[in-house]
């Protein structure tokens, strides 16, 4: 048995399709059993419980032979990021009682820096919080998800893609989520380790390659479009971050196009992604006409 946090989300439910499909037995902990019943249906055993209650968390955890965690994205946090502060000491609390096998953790490209990432900065803290845990734990330092840029299948039906990437032709580390998902799925069941283990996950990607690979789903050719810096709180606006809370999400893409985030940090390992953005693509648009 294993247990999936954030299992109604992009990468937990694909950490979840991975074990599901290795034939093991996969727990969640749910808030709404509604949202979950596709899960259900699948053989998740379903545990109630929030985020927020430790005690759930241990409840979840017991019995397991590993653990994927993760911190529900706020792209709104407060300045003092106290939403990831509490959450993770809910983890250390229920982890350190009950001590899976193993832990696995989503975190992403850049955490191992402690200043100027902005939302980024929760993930650095959720390293520093369970890097003393007696469970062997795998942090999986994610690139940029290639999911963040479906909202290309409506808008760059004029042949635009508006993104933050600049210059659009500079490489960055992206990723799909299957991949961090087929990744969590391997660190929990593969050979057994001890201590901790950093493992970057993801390719070197330009915007410009992801525009091309959606225009050949769309059948246009779309170029991508930096947006320009004094318009990126407008953009962020309009992506459904509150009026004045965009200052995190602009730190990040600062981050991300300083070259903070790319791959090669000393003393991690490297999973390069075999899923491309097209593939992602091509399954979204898939979902749509279905």
């Amino acid at each position: 048995m294993f247990l999936v946090m954030g299992i109604t989300g992009n990468v937990g439910g694909a950490t979840a399709r991975h074990l599901l499909a290795q034939g093991k037995k996969v727990r969640a902990l749910v808030r709404d059993r509604e949202k979950a019943v596709n899960w259900a249906n699948q053989g998740v055993e379903l545990v109630d419980g929030d985020w927020n209650d430790p005690a759930a968390i241990e409840r979840a955890l017991k019995g397991v032979e590993g653990a994927f965690v993760m911190l529900p994205p706020v792209w709104a946090p407060s300045p003092d990021y106290s939403e990831a502060k509490g959450l993770i000491a809910n983890y250390v609390e229920a982890l350190t009682k009950a001590a899976p096998p193993r832990v696995v953790a989503l975190s992403s490209m850049g955490a191992n820096r402690t200043s100027g990432l902005g939302m980024i900065t929760a993930l650095t803290l959720l390293e520093q919080g369970l890097s003393d845990l007696i469970s062997p734990i795998a942090f999986l330092r994610a690139g940029g998800f290639f999911e963040n840029f479906l909202f290309g299948l409506q808008v760059a039906q004029d042949g635009t893609l508006p993104v933050f990437y600049n210059p659009t032709n500079r490489k960055s580390t992206m990723v799909a989520t299957n991949d961090i998902g087929a990744e969590a799925a391997t660190r929990l069941t593969g050979p057994a380790w001890s201590g901790q283990r950093i493992v970057e996950i993801g390719s070197m990607v330009t915007a410009d390659e992801v525009a091309e690979q959606l225009g050949e789903i769309l059948n246009l050719n779309v170029k991508a479009s930096a947006i320009p810096r004094a318009g990126w709180a407008d953009a962020l606006e309009q992506f459904g971050i509150p009026k004045g809370h965009t200052g995190p999400a602009e730190e990040m893409n600062e981050a991300v196009n300083a070259g903070w985030l790319d791959l090669g940090v000393a003393g991690t390992e490297h999973v390069a992604g075999t899923t491309s953005a097209r593939d992602v693509f091509a399954a979204a648009q898939k979902a749509i006409t279905a």
